[in-house]
């Protein structure tokens, strides 16, 4: 299937159509009835948490916050297929791959509430913190990578980034690096047509982002992102290959980003409603949910009440967040060295006291 479906071939690997049918049979991927239903159901859920957390945040209740609506499909099937000796080094828009991982709902939204002890993850092991700053993560990635090769210890990495993060240099130093090193890191591109505002034909003169791979030895495939089987097949496709000791591989997943960037972004300001529409019939959830009807897998009336469950133990989960104790204010100061220097010890007395007056204010 790589090889059929190489980044030189300029085909686009899809397996379900729009409706949910299967169109690509022969490519299909293992997994059982009861895998694929609950891979379904965490789709569901991630897609719950995400529209709540935004209702949230709207509420003042939360911090700022990027949505994940339209892109499910690809942490979902992360979620599928990656094991606790895997690493998974995200990026800021793989809720779905988070909580596969082993987070805790709590802890995520403890890290949007700017609790940094949000973001340890104590339960889920080899599992980076999460990475804001665009595509830095990706060298980390592999040297965690290379690190893996000279223990002789075993499991992947999985690296991820947006659209945006390839025109960084840090993805280039991180894949030529890979390349040279045959490390076993599998690179997920989750090309969602804007890295912020800016649309992705302004973001590369290159056809794709798969394309690129050749440039550093290392084969590259293009997805449809928002089909949950050819996600799946890819990454089972991918695990083998890198496991095998050939080397990384990336995967370009063609998706779309049908909410803002952030909480704080307005995309009607740089895209059609048209657009939207159009990717709207995409949707990774529809599609998925179209095939499992199909198949007498599941049904709306199921949906909704899993649905009224989702919310009850998502909205118990945040309150228990929003009463968390008070963060530290020494807590923001002293981790940085062994011992707080002055100019530290200056600015949290001047910070200290700026609170102590706006508390008097109320």
């Amino acid at each position: 299937m790589l090889k059929e479906y190489n980044s030189q071939s300029k085909k686009q690997f899809q397996i379900m159509d729009n409706e949910g049918v299967v169109k690509l049979s022969k490519h299909m991927p293992v997994i059982s009835d009861n895998e694929l239903v609950k891979a379904y159901e965490e789709m569901l859920f991630a897609r719950t948490v995400d529209t709540m957390i935004v209702s949230y945040q709207r509420q003042g209740r939360i911090f700022t916050y990027p949505p994940n609506n339209g892109q499910e499909a690809i942490s979902g099937a992360l979620g599928t297929i990656i094991e606790e000796k895997d690493w998974l080094v995200p990026a800021f828009r793989e809720l779905g791959a988070w909580l596969a991982k082993g987070a805790h709902l709590k802890e995520i939204f403890l890290y949007f509430m700017g609790y940094e002890i949000g973001t340890s993850f104590k339960d889920a092991k080899n599992f980076m913190p999460i990475a804001v700053p665009i595509a830095s993560q990706l060298q980390h990635a592999v040297g965690i990578a290379y690190a893996q090769m000279y223990q002789e210890k075993d499991g992947l990495v999985y690296a991820i980034v947006g659209d945006g993060g390839t025109s960084q240099g840090d993805f280039h130093e991180a894949l030529n690096f890979a390349g040279v090193w045959k490390a076993p890191v599998v690179f997920i591109v989750q090309n969602n047509q804007f890295a912020i505002s800016v649309p992705f034909k302004t973001q590369t003169a290159s056809d794709g982002i798969a394309i690129k791979a050749e440039a550093y030895g290392m084969p590259g495939i293009q997805v449809d992102g928002n089909d949950y089987f050819a996600m799946l097949k890819t990454l089972q496709e991918a695990e083998k290959y890198v496991s095998s000791g050939k080397g990384p591989i990336l995967i370009e997943a063609v998706t779309y980003r049908r909410g803002a960037h952030t909480t704080s972004d307005d995309p009607s300001k740089y895209r059609s409603q048209e657009e939207e529409d159009s990717w709207a019939e995409k949707d990774p959830l529809k599609r998925l949910k179209a095939h499992l009807i199909s198949k007498g897998l599941f049904d709306e009336k199921k949906e909704e009440k899993l649905i009224k469950q989702y919310k009850q133990e998502i909205d118990r989960i945040f309150i228990e967040a929003e009463n968390q104790e008070p963060y530290k204010l020494e807590d923001v100061f002293k981790y940085q060295y062994a011992e707080m220097p002055d100019d530290l010890k200056d600015q949290m007395a001047r910070h200290e006291k700026f609170l102590n007056w706006k508390g008097g204010q109320k």
